[in-house]
């Protein structure tokens, strides 16, 4: 059993949309609300509120804001634990520090129950008519809660999530490194190479003339509303094409092998590269892993990754040689020492291959080039040298995105 999510466009009318601007408000409110309250408490005694805390305390809250008791009280209180969760994952060191809502992001909350859509494609909402949902894919399974959504630019939409029997792809033994770049997309072990679409860079002349024109607007004019919701879509559309070729190649990858080796990246550090920092954002490295790590567990394809320091682009995959003046520049380069010649991306992608397949244990977080060189056998100042077990080299069970 798994759950897998159904995104459907919804069409509220225009008292539907109010309602749901109201329940946007109040889920914010609250969200804000015990964030800051939650801050201050810990300041003031160092004491930490948690969800049972904040949920007796919305009680009262309700009270005081009588407004509140006109939207879902279950939305309320899944807030409250989207609240937990931020709290949680940042306690993992798997997120920043939650932050305050604001008004002009996407809006969203969850309702898990009570909802329920009928057979003419109406969804079906406490407090509310039925609103009208463009259903163009069957549902299946059990649903478990539905999030209504809605975009910068004015659409609305409701993402169903419901439990399922998810049947695993036959697994056929493919195993591949995975390269990302900037001149290509990804590339392969096996020499397959996908294209970076550069969804953004096309669309940049036609967003800065319309950011042009929304500076110059008045503030809060309903002629600058039009302008916003113009960029809102350029970026929209920029955010769908990129999530569109992305689940095609992840879905592709995870269906025709059953292990992908990829680099764990430090993508914040990558941005502060000023010149790359827009081309970095573009090609979204991080969402397209993410894709990859929960497809993987539908199609029983595991996903490892490698320690960033390892000199993958670097090492020749043949014999293990390490050319130390490699530069981003070069894109081929030939091994002094056995003669392979490599197109330095695919190199790249049969070395984290090769890593992934190795059992040598690694200290977790406490890698640095020159001990994974000494744990690999070789030499880091003639950059030659044979693994200590073979063609095989290191193997590592742990995400690092610090």
């Amino acid at each position: 059993m798994g759950n897998k999510a159904y995104k459907f466009r919804l069409y509220p009318n225009k008292e539907q949309s109010a309602f749901l601007a109201k329940c946007f408000g109040c889920s914010r409110f609250v969200y804000n609300h015990f964030l800051r309250l939650t801050i201050d408490v810990y300041a003031e005694s160092k004491k930490s509120l948690r969800y049972k805390e904040w949920a007796k305390l919305l009680t009262g809250l309700k009270s005081e804001f009588e407004w509140l008791k006109e939207v879902n009280s279950q939305a309320l209180q899944q807030t409250l634990k989207d609240l937990e969760s931020a709290f949680v994952r940042f306690f993992k060191k798997l997120g920043g520090f939650p932050n305050f809502k604001k008004k002009s992001n996407r809006q969203s909350f969850r309702v898990p129950q009570h909802f329920s859509i009928d057979t003419r494609g109406f969804l079906k909402l406490p407090k509310m008519t039925p609103i009208k949902m463009v259903i163009h894919r069957e549902i299946l399974g059990t649903p478990k809660n539905v999030t209504i959504s809605k975009t910068p630019s004015g659409k609305y939409y409701a993402s169903i999530v419901t439990e399922q029997d998810l049947p695993h792809a036959p697994l056929n033994g493919d195993k591949i490194g995975l390269d990302l770049g900037l001149k290509e997309f990804a590339i392969t072990s096996k020499g397959e190479k996908f294209e970076n679409p550069r969804y953004f860079q096309k669309s940049l002349r036609r967003l800065k003339i319309r950011q042009r024109r929304l500076t110059r607007k008045a503030s809060c004019s309903n002629n600058r509303n039009k302008v916003r919701l113009v960029v809102a879509k350029i970026h929209e559309k920029v955010a769908n094409q990129r999530q569109d070729y992305q689940h095609k190649i992840s879905l592709k990858l995870v269906s025709e092998n059953q292990r992908i080796s990829a680099e764990s990246l430090n993508i914040k550090g990558m941005v502060n590269n000023r010149k790359l920092a827009k081309q970095i954002n573009d090609v979204s490295w991080g969402n397209f892993l993410t894709m990859l790590e929960y497809k993987g567990d539908i199609y029983g394809c595991e996903v490892h990754y490698v320690d960033r320091f390892f000199p993958s682009s670097k090492r020749c995959s043949n014999c293990g040689y390490i050319k130390q003046d490699l530069t981003l520049a070069i894109r081929e380069w030939e091994c002094p020492e056995c003669k392979s010649f490599w197109d330095r991306d695919i190199n790249a992608a049969l070395n984290l291959m090769l890593f992934s397949e190795s059992k040598i244990p690694l200290e977790e977080g406490k890698s640095t080039p020159d001990q994974l060189v000494a744990r690999l056998g070789m030499n880091r100042d003639t950059g030659s040298g044979q693994e200590a077990t073979g063609s095989a080299t290191l193997h590592l069970w742990y995400f690092t995105y610090s």
